[in-house]
């Protein structure tokens, strides 16, 4: 059986999300596939050494900079990580490189950033003729060496025009950098409701007949949400705060004219997009696109605390007429204000971004592993006897 290996880590969440989804609908399709997931950082640190010496795992100290709004300054630190990446390149190439040895991979596919220098050059060592695809899970790249690599033959999935630019920019063949329609999202965000809309909002003590905003800051959530919640007292909101727990209490003992629903984490997000009519949020990839399939238009902030790789979303936002993008919540109550008195008008331009990429990116593999499958063919016939060994001997 093929094997797929699909890369991600934990920072963030939408990385390991977009994974997991893809893996869902690959298992669905009932593809000829073994589809495994591989933790990035459980192949670097088998042995949970960085968690040991430091208490945390890596991801954890992104997440809780994250949930606290402490992002100034990311695209300095950015720069300065990239810089410990390259200068650890060697060992990076040669851990992974005894890991695809082992696993022997028919086909790699990453879902992160700033890794696939030594991701690629790895696996070209250890297992060569091997495709391997990176599929942006942002709108755009951030070069350079964020997403997409000059003059490393592979493969790119890119869910905009901009993006499949910017690899084309780098010198990336036509035949190598495949167009969908948008970024991954789950496969629960495709599925009819199943519950009557009016009757859940009036369990939950909302008014049907006023409108209801989601604020959703990620799995995190993030103290914007009381400041926020603050200024819209009189507006009808859900606030998801993820795993936020003191943040949740906070937000439950905030006074409020109208009711303000206040939840924890939850696994059901499209369930809670359909009971609003707006999206309050950080311009995330993720969020963004999945207020967007739901059929909410968004308000987002793009500011010096908007995380560098994700302040081309608020100018897709922009681009699209999407939304409101605001310099920061302060006004955020001007901002609904404005939405909801041309909501009718928003709302027919997100119902006309039509995002079906999770469906689409099981095509592209399926082609990539045909095209290799042919080209090794034909490297057989052509190649001297001598170069033709087996991989794990390269």
């Amino acid at each position: 059986m093929t094997t797929v290996d699909l890369i991600y880590f934990n920072a963030g969440g939408g990385h390991r999300a977009s994974a997991l989804a893809l893996q869902s609908v690959l298992r669905e399709q009932g593809r000829p596939w073994e589809v495994r997931l591989v933790n990035l950082f459980e192949v670097l640190d088998p042995s949970g050494r960085f968690k040991r010496l430091t208490g945390k795992a890596p991801e954890d100290w992104y997440n809780q900079r994250l949930a606290r709004g402490w992002t100034l300054g990311m695209a300095h630190e950015l720069k300065i990580l990239q810089g410990l990446i390259r200068l650890a390149h060697p060992t990076l190439v040669r851990k992974l490189r005894r890991h695809w040895q082992r696993t022997q991979p028919d086909l790699v596919v990453s879902l992160i950033p700033n890794f696939n220098r030594a991701l690629y050059d790895s696996l070209a060592a250890a297992r060569p003729g091997v495709p391997y695809v990176t599929v942006l899970t942002d709108l755009a790249d951030l070069p350079p060496h964020f997403w997409i690599e000059r003059d490393q033959p592979q493969h790119f999935i890119c869910g905009t025009p901009r993006a499949v630019q910017q690899a084309h920019a780098l010198g990336h063949r036509e035949d190598r950098v495949y167009a969908t329609s948008g970024m991954i999202l789950r496969p629960e965000f495709y599925r009819p409701a199943t519950l009557d809309r009016a009757d859940e909002q009036r369990r939950l003590g909302l008014d049907p007949r006023r409108p209801t905003g989601l604020v959703l800051f990620g799995g995190h959530g993030s103290k914007a949400m009381l400041g926020i919640a603050e200024r819209l007292s009189d507006t009808q909101l859900i606030l998801v705060c993820g795993h936020n727990q003191a943040l949740a209490e906070r937000l439950r003992a905030q006074p409020s004219t109208a009711r303000h629903v206040v939840v924890g984490f939850s696994s059901d997000i499209p369930a809670w997009m359909r009971l609003a009519d707006f999206f309050i949020g950080k311009p995330g990839p993720g969020s963004v696109s999945e207020a967007v399939q739901m059929g909410l238009p968004v308000i987002v902030v793009n500011n010096a605390w908007t995380m560098p790789q994700e302040r081309y979303n608020a100018d897709w936002v922009r681009e699209q007429r999407l939304g409101i993008v605001m310099g920061s919540f302060r006004g955020v109550d001007s901002a609904v204000a404005q939405l909801l008195d041309g909501l009718d008008a928003y709302r027919a331009r997100v119902d006309r971004i039509q995002n079906r990429a999770l469906f689409e990116i099981p095509d592209i593999l399926a082609r990539v592993l045909a095209e290799s499958g042919e080209e090794a063919a034909d490297g057989a016939v052509t190649r001297p006897a001598d170069q033709r060994r087996p991989a794990q001997f390269a």
